[in-house]
Order: structure tokens, then sequence, then C-alpha cells
């Protein structure tokens, strides 16, 4: 019988990091083709207070601590499996130099993903609006603005992402994302978890982090809209307008987290209809697996499986995932 189950997780640099209510495991294939497994604190606010495992509040602390707890790991994994070793220049750099260099790379990588984002996913789409104002000489704003707008950021991060999958370490990654989701749907079903048997699931997952991506533009959308019928002419203000979508990222965060989880538990037609855009969109962000990333995913899965077992998923899903 097929599980319900909570266990999630993130393809990583030659690894795959899976979480369980009960612990957090990263496995990494070492350069000795040897697989290293590491558990990985696990504590979360959710779990210590309970106002931040409230229903929406706690979608948007488990969006930051699954960003915080994803960098750790990849940086983790890059550095178990080798994938940092920088060859010594001509000059022999002392390794303190080296680190330190790395780090400052990584900071500005982070401020200029930060700043990309903001370009791709909110000036560029306001910008289009007024393109498309001033060539057809109208006054689009409005539900008609905002519904441009979110087609545009969904435009812009299906483009986004097809490109970056056509790079070869990324294509790598998306193999390892491909080896985790058809792990986790073997172990739904109730299998033993064998190359054999993984290999014969599905890639697409509704619980996956690409749906959540999707859900957060439709999620924006319709918060947007609701905020714009209370506030009338906010949006018609381009500097207020980006403030108040920077103070509605939290409650965007916590509806999609919520319609996610809500996605992965059951399935039904109004879930299938949700999950179907995030869906479409993992047939970039996942690959067929290699048979090792399926091991790696596996022994991943394995060390982290709850001590106890899932409960049964309702029966209206049983037939999930043909």
């Amino acid at each position: 019988m097929a599980k319900y189950t909570r266990i999630g997780g993130q393809a990583l640099i030659e690894g795959i990091l899976m979480k369980s209510p009960e612990k957090s495991a990263l496995a990494v294939r070492k350069p000795d083709k040897e697989i290293s497994i590491t558990y990985l604190e696990q504590k979360s606010l959710r779990e210590k207070y309970k106002f931040f495992a409230l229903p929406i509040i706690r979608g948007a602390v488990a969006f930051v601590e699954s960003l915080i707890s994803g960098y750790k790991a990849m940086m983790m994994s890059a550095d178990i499996s080798g994938y940092t070793d920088i060859e010594e220049d001509k000059e022999k750099e002392d390794k303190k130099d080296n680190n330190l260099f790395i780090n400052i790379i990584m900071a500005v990588a982070s401020v200029l993903g930060v700043l990309l984002a903001v370009v791709l996913f909110l000036l560029i789409p306001r910008l289009a609006v007024s393109g498309l104002n001033l060539l057809f000489n109208t006054e689009i704003k409005g539900a008609g603005a905002m519904a441009i707008e979110q087609g545009i950021k969904i435009v812009v991060l299906v483009l986004y992402v097809f490109l970056v999958s056509l790079m070869k370490d990324i294509k790598r990654v998306f193999m390892y994302h491909g080896a985790e989701h058809k792990t986790i749907f073997c172990y739904e079903h109730g299998l033993p978890l064998t190359v054999e048997n993984v290999r014969k699931e599905r890639r697409f997952h509704p619980r996956c982090g690409t749906s959540f991506m999707i859900l957060m533009i439709l999620v924006s959308f319709i918060v947007s809209f609701v905020v714009q019928l209370i506030f009338r002419g906010v949006y018609d203000n381009p500097a207020v307008w980006v403030a108040v979508k920077i103070l509605m990222i939290p409650i965007i965060c916590g509806l999609g987290f919520e319609l996610l989880s809500i996605c992965g538990k059951y399935d039904n037609v109004i879930t299938r209809i949700i999950a179907a855009p995030g869906m479409w969109l993992q047939r970039i962000t996942t690959k067929e697996p290699e048979d090792d990333m399926i091991e790696i995913a596996i022994a991943a899965l394995k060390a982290c499986e709850p001590a106890v077992p899932d409960v049964a998923r309702p029966k209206e899903s049983d037939d999930t995932d043909e």
C-alpha cells in the first residue's frame, strides 16, 4: 500500500540530502567512489516554539530554514566530493589564502544572486507592463497588470531554469534530483529500496521545491489581487508596491508551503490541478539518473528513515504516480 511520508530531499553536488521528521542525512560520493554519510543537526524553530508551527507561519520559517540548511549541505557535498579541490597555480598560494578567496567569491555570488532575482522577478515584469502601456498607448493596471507580471515571471523562471539546465554540472545535479524523487516514490509505494525498483519510478513529485517556485508565483498573484482590492491604488505607486511585495513574501511562502503539503498528502482532481504547473517544470529540473546516483539516494533515505513507519496514504490516493 502507498504511504504518505514527510521525507523530503535536495539534490547536491555528487550527493543528496534527505530529511525526515527525525533526522537529516547527507550522502555524497567521495573521490574514491565510496559513499559518505553525514548526519546534520536538525533543530527547527517549529519544534522549539509553538508559534512558529502555526499554519502559514510554519511555511515561511520552513522556507528560510531550508535555504540555510540547503546552502550548508551544498558546501559540504562540494567539499566531500572533491569538487572544490582547486589545482595549485604557478604561484602555489597557501591554503588559507585560497579558502579566503573562495569564501569571498561565495559571498559575492550570493549578493549577485539576490540582485539577479530582484531584477528578473520584480523589475523586468514591472518594466514590461510599462512598456506595453507605451507601445499600445493604453493604461493596463490593477488585476490586468498583475496578471501580465505573473505571466512574465513564469516565462522568465522557465527560461532561466532551461538555460541553467544546459550547464554540464547543473545537469548532473538535476540527475541527482531525479534519483531523489524516484527513491522517495519507491519508499512511499512500500517497495524494497533497490536500484531496480527505484529506476522504475517516476521522477516528478508533487512535493518538489520546483513546484513550490511555481506555486509562489501563482499565490503571489492571488495575494496581490486581494491587497489591491483592499488598498486601491497601491499598485500604481512603484516604490510602495515593491515594499508591499517584500512584506508579503512571508505570507506567500506560508500559503505556498501549505498548498504543497496538501498536494503531497492527497491525490485528487484539485490537488493534481494545483500541482500540474510544478510537475511540468520538473521535466527540466529533473533528469533520468544513473545507477550510482540512485545508490546515493537510497543510502541517504535509509540513513534518515524514521523509526516509526509512515502512515498509510488516504484511500483516494492509492493510485498515485502510475
